[in-house]
């Protein structure tokens, strides 16, 4: 099977050199194709640049796409010896714009990504020019999903241990059968997903050793997010939530409007709370746009950043 990466960029997997939020150098994994301004995409909780296989090609024909794996995901460095914290993606994101964009960038983001994308848009508004966010958990409850619970709940030493002992690899028939049947629950269509998506949506957890354990420790970084919102202790979701109004660029929320994980009334919600903001259903779509609805979800983005551009 050919490299994914090789197939889909001009010039392959590419790798940045930046400073995470501890202050270590972490390589990060990207892609880009296309010419003109520069449009950022950022994917979500789990998954990677993958996820965006079918936006490239067409958004490329008007930007500059540029497409990675945030540090801990897919093919971006997993530091094994140091635990995360909390709002360290926002920090690292900022550093990955910096990086590569001479200008205000585009930013597409799905999900936890939209989370992401929000905090830079109101801590550094100079490195955006428009945003769209897709499907974000900027009001959600809980984790969505018990497969994420599960993970959040176990002791990380745990986790470490599995993913140490390579138990993906070892039964990578069924964790790719078990992750197939997962994927195609968030798709309108189910029968969209082919092999070739199941090998590579699932190949960091099976090939890249620390995936399994590092998406362990996101979600109990999520879980410890959400449980001190519904404590009203301090947290970074309630920071997003009450600068909303904060974000001045033009803003495009998306909504699934079969979403089960986060009802399109958040997406309604947040659109209220944004001013310079539009609000756009996407019809028979749950929770992954990006690989469900991704012929509405492409011309929605295009139209808008057409109609906005500054």
């Amino acid at each position: 099977m050919k490299d994914w990466w090789q197939a889909t960029f001009p010039k392959g997997r590419q790798s940045l050199i930046i400073t995470d939020a501890q202050g270590y150098p972490v390589q990060i994994a990207y892609g880009e194709k296309g010419k003109g301004k520069p449009l950022i995409l950022l994917h979500g909780m789990g998954s990677w640049s993958y996820n965006w296989r079918h936006s490239i090609a067409p958004l490329s024909k008007y930007f500059r796409v540029i497409c990675f794996d945030a540090k801990c995901f897919g093919f971006s460095e997993k530091p094994f010896s140091r635990r995360e914290h909390n709002g360290h993606q926002v920090i690292e994101f900022k550093r990955v714009i910096e990086a590569l964009c001479d200008e205000p960038a585009v930013i597409v983001a799905e999900s936890l990504g939209g989370l992401i994308a929000l905090a830079i848009a109101q801590e550094n508004p100079q490195l955006v020019a428009q945003l769209v966010v897709v499907n974000v958990p900027i009001f959600a409850e809980r984790l969505p999903h018990w497969a994420m619970w599960l993970l959040a709940q176990t002791p990380l030493e745990i986790i470490q241990t599995i993913d140490s002992l390579r138990l993906a690899y070892l039964f990578a028939p069924l964790f790719r059968e078990i992750m197939a049947i997962e994927r195609r629950r968030v798709l309108f269509d189910p029968s969209i997903l082919t092999q070739e998506d199941v090998f590579w949506i699932t190949y960091p957890f099976i090939e890249l050793p620390g995936t399994v354990a590092k998406v362990a420790e996101e979600l109990q970084i999520a879980a410890r997010e959400i449980e001190n919102w519904q404590e009203n202790k301090p947290n970074m979701l309630t920071k997003i939530q009450n600068n909303l109004s904060a974000i001045k660029c033009p803003t495009l929320v998306l909504w699934g409007d079969q979403d089960s994980w986060f009802p399109a009334s958040h997406g309604e919600k947040l659109h209220q709370y944004i001013p310079n903001s539009k609000l756009q259903i996407l019809s028979n779509c749950y929770h992954d746009a990006s690989s469900g609805a991704f012929e509405v979800l492409n011309a929605a983005i295009i139209e808008f950043l057409r109609d906005t551009d500054q």
